[in-house]
């Protein structure tokens, strides 16, 4: 990263985008995002082998488990990329994704407890 110093008083900072993630908060981001995906294929897998929901949220409890794990590994994502990116200035594109992706898992898990249908 280079500062210099132009005619009107601003600095210039030439900011590098990368691909995968530098800092160790970026890296964290990816492994939960990616921990969500893994655990809600599971719940999908679940489905796909018979399991039925109950009465309750909490009444299969095979269907439950990887739910709330991929939805907690989901928001984690999003606020963990988020202290990578003001914090650690991370510039990972894949960064960026995953918490834009962490943020609407969120969205939704706000959505569910304030709509309930």
């Amino acid at each position: 990263m280079s500062i210099d110093m132009n005619g009107n008083g601003r600095y210039n900072q030439s900011v590098k985008v990368h691909f995968l993630p530098k800092t160790r908060p970026g890296r964290w981001s990816i492994w939960l995002i990616l921990g969500f995906i893994l655990f809600f294929t599971v719940f999908f897998l679940f489905v796909a082998a018979g399991q039925r929901g109950g009465a309750t949220f909490f009444s299969n409890l095979y269907l439950t488990v990887p739910v709330v794990i991929a939805a907690v590994s989901g928001i984690s994502a999003f606020f963990v990329g988020i202290i990578g990116v003001i914090r650690s200035r991370e510039r990972s594109v894949i960064v960026y994704l995953s918490t834009l992706f962490g943020f609407l898992i969120l969205l939704y898990c706000l959505a569910e407890f304030i709509f309930p249908h």
